[in-house]
């Protein structure tokens, strides 16, 4: 007779197998061409002696047709004839491990990864170095994640590379600001970290990458919902000047620097065609000109929209067959999937156009190694989940907010507050006791987050708190409340700004001073304060705060962008003077008016015969709040030119170009100009600079250059050169600048070649100046 519970036993029985089953196959991480199975082994494409290129060229000859257009969508499936793993390209890792996309999952043994500051911030350190770092630990967290079985792919769609042109862009938080070779220089930086380049690049002589870095959005997408206009629709008209100087340069030196796997075209058009498809920038320029050895992906539903919004593409099939022609190679989305085989049925495109994307695509899963074997037994098969949220990253996570919070005030030196005479703390601010702000937009799980409050609170035990207003947008503010708060404290921190609400994709602004009674709250509790304020400004765009910078009720003003997990105990040490700060802003800080320009101008110069003022540092010639690469520190900095190799320089005996762009000036192409000729053009700047204060110190150095000539259509400075440079007290030091005219002494055409103007220039660090003279 059988037990009456053989049933219900057989049942658990078969529950914990299937359970253990689940759970072993989650914790192994998709890969290809597994050595045990005797079948796929000896396919010649997993054959690891053989070249990459002969591997995919065989790959893609086993493949249907109809195989082949399910691998052009981002949610690629598995192969089993093939033993191919499915595939997710889709991942997101701008300042750590996102949530973000298809391909992470934290459902797993690892359930937070380490949130560095949103990138607005770390790029405001001006420090290489640390960028490159900060991407190395991304890199490592993201194998890490892979290799435990809650990553489904290796490529991440990171960094953002747009400059940002307009203050009011919701997705500047997302970029290391405005000027185009500082955000080159980040690109180049991250890619490296990030792929398991060395920092010098040069390292990845076997191709075989850590993790695969996309830099995106291709080409001058920097607008995402204003006043009616959507990136989805939006054509940019954007002059060749512009984009040779402007839009394009970060893209080229992730692409030729960087040695980049991806870049992303854009939603929108620019001058009248979609950047996805775009043959010659695709093509001609990022494949052809910049030597790009990776994939292109599409942004999510980027193809679909040329035939469903824009009007481009007249039928589906269209869409399909002007991004694969241009040289696109996976799509965001499901269009591809859905319409390249009537595509091909009406001749729209070629069977090789297929193919030409498909070798790009699986040439990049090769060189991540998941047609190898199992990649836990491979190269960075060892990083495993204890990199995740490791003690090392933590601290690197605090080191790039400490070096990135910018004082933009310190009236007679306030700060930084003393840690024993200072007996109460009034903390106010909607967002004050709000740790998920501090993450900025495209975030993860934080390993630990506490609050700018928690982290003041740890100093201070007798720190009060207030929000003044319920929501940032401060619609209404409880003021008496707040200031009955304030009465009762030595000194009052307000920690006020911006979130995710006011700014963030698909949400531009459309105004540039604070929300609602946010001015009027700060008004009134500077006003109250028996001391001076302290005013924290938490955002990733500007914001106009002229009203705080001449209040001599508000001694101190703080920038800390959206600082990371460790914000807090960042932005608590420089209050407290156990670090000085040393951050400087990575764009410019526009009044209220500008607000009256277009959002939709794309124009970088000024023109003056109808009073539009240009953009960024660069070009503008109107009011500032605070200038580009300011930033305050606790103590005093001096800076001398001590030596210049060179201040004549010679390009003559080349063909000149005398431009006639608002006025009169010699110059010489670039083009023209030999290699020979530009290696003895090139500089080197030595500085000297001293701490002068009583406080050991990190700051970035920058170094400009001026041109002679006031012509809209010329650079009113340009930033061509930064190091960090850590002195103590009384320490002095040199710091060494390559200077390279024929590309920094550069501007474009209005053709859109580059030229070097003659005439005299200015090298410029802090106040101080050196001519340098230029001869063609």
């Amino acid at each position: 007779m059988r037990h009456p519970i053989t049933k219900k036993v057989i049942t658990f029985i078969l529950f914990i197998s299937v359970l253990f089953l689940h759970t072993t196959v989650s914790t192994q991480p998709p890969f290809s061409c597994d050595t045990s199975n005797s079948v796929t082994s000896s396919f010649p494409f997993c054959n690891t002696s053989l070249p990459i290129s002969q591997r995919v060229n065989d790959l893609v000859s086993c493949l249907t047709v109809d195989e082949k257009i399910q691998q052009l969508v981002n949610a690629a499936p598995e192969i089993p004839r093939l033993g191919i793993s499915a595939y997710e390209w889709w991942s997101e890792g701008l300042h750590g491990v996102s949530r973000h996309g298809k391909g992470t999952l934290f459902n797993g043994t690892i359930k937070a990864a380490t949130m560095f500051p949103q990138i607005i911030l770390t790029a405001s350190t001006f420090d290489e170095n640390l960028w490159y770092r900060v991407a190395q630990a991304i890199g490592k967290e993201a194998r890490a994640v892979y290799n435990a079985g809650q990553l489904k792919g290796m490529t991440f769609w990171a960094p953002n590379i747009n400059i940002f042109r307009d203050p009011r862009w919701g997705r500047g938080q997302e970029t290391p600001g405005e000027d185009p070779m500082m955000v080159g220089k980040y690109g180049v930086a991250y890619v490296r970290g990030l792929q398991g380049d060395s920092f010098e690049g040069g390292k990845l002589q076997d191709k075989h990458l850590q993790a695969s870095a996309c830099c995106k959005h291709f080409v001058a997408q920097d607008m995402d919902n204003w006043n009616n206009f959507s990136r989805y629709t939006f054509n940019a008209h954007v002059l060749k000047q512009d984009l040779a100087d402007s839009y394009e340069p970060p893209f080229k030196s992730c692409v030729e620097q960087g040695k980049a796997s991806s870049i992303m075209c854009a939603y929108n058009l620019v001058n009248g065609i979609p950047n996805c498809a775009n043959f010659d920038l695709l093509t001609t320029t990022a494949r052809g000109k910049w030597g790009l050895k990776g994939y292109i992906v599409s942004d999510c539903d980027a193809v679909a929209i040329m035939y469903t919004h824009q009007g481009y593409a007249k039928e589906p099939e269209d869409a399909v067959a002007a991004s694969l022609r241009a040289g696109m190679d996976v799509n965001c989305g499901s269009h591809l999937k859905k319409y390249t085989k009537s595509a091909l049925e009406k001749q729209k495109v070629q069977e090789s156009d297929l193919d030409r994307a498909l070798h790009n695509l699986f040439s990049i899963r090769m060189r991540l190694g998941l047609f190898n074997g199992d990649p836990r037994k491979l190269k960075y098969g060892d990083i495993s989940t204890a990199e995740v949220c490791s003690q090392e990253h933590r601290a690197l996570a605090l080191e790039a907010a400490r070096n990135g919070i910018v004082l933009l005030k310190n009236s007679d030196r306030l700060l930084p507050l003393s840690k024993i005479k200072t007996k109460s703390l009034a903390v106010i601010g909607p967002k004050a006791n709000d740790s998920q702000v501090l993450l900025g937009n495209y975030e993860g799980y934080p390993c630990k987050n506490v609050t700018l409050l928690q982290g003041l609170q740890g100093y201070i035990e007798n720190t009060m708190y207030h929000q003044g207003c319920d929501f940032i947008n401060c619609t209404s503010a409880a003021i008496d409340e707040a200031v009955n708060v304030v009465k009762k404290a030595d000194y009052v921190v307000l920690v006020m700004g911006l979130d995710q609400t006011i700014e963030k994709e698909k949400l531009d602004r459309t105004e540039l001073g604070l929300p609602g009674m946010q001015e009027q709250l700060i008004t009134a509790i500077a006003q109250a304060s028996s001391k001076p304020v302290i005013l924290v400004l938490m955002c990733g765009g500007p914001v106009d705060v002229s009203f705080a910078k001449d209040n001599k009720n508000i001694g101190g003003i703080l920038w800390v962008g959206y600082p990371g997990e460790g914000g807090a105990t960042a932005l608590a040490e420089i209050i407290f003077g156990e670090h000085n700060p040393g951050g400087k802003l990575p764009v410019t800080w526009y009044p209220k008016e500008f607000n009256n320009i277009l959002m939709t101008d794309m124009r970088m110069r000024p023109v003056s015969s109808d009073g539009y003022p240009g953009r960024t540092y660069r070009f503008y010639n109107g009011p500032k709040v605070f200038e580009f690469g300011y930033g305050l520190s606790y103590t005093s900095y001096s800076y001398v030119f001590a030596s210049v190799n060179q201040d004549k320089l010679y390009f003559r005996n080349l063909k000149i170009n005398k431009a006639t762009e608002n006025g009169s000036v010699l110059n010489v192409a670039v083009s023209d100009v030999g290699s020979e000729v530009c290696n003895n053009a090139m500089m080197t700047v030595k500085v000297a600079v001293k701490n002068q204060g009583e406080m050991a110190g990190k700051h970035p150095v920058l170094l400009f250059l001026r041109h002679f000539s006031t012509m809209d259509e010329v650079p009113r400075k340009t930033l061509i050169g930064f190091k960090s440079v850590n002195l103590e007290a009384g320490e002095n030091t040199h710091i060494a600048f390559d200077v390279k005219p024929c590309e920094h002494f550069t501007r474009a055409n209005t053709y859109g070649s580059l030229v070097i103007d003659e005439g005299q220039y200015f090298l410029l660090v802090g106040d101080e100046e050196y001519p340098v003279t230029v001869f063609v």
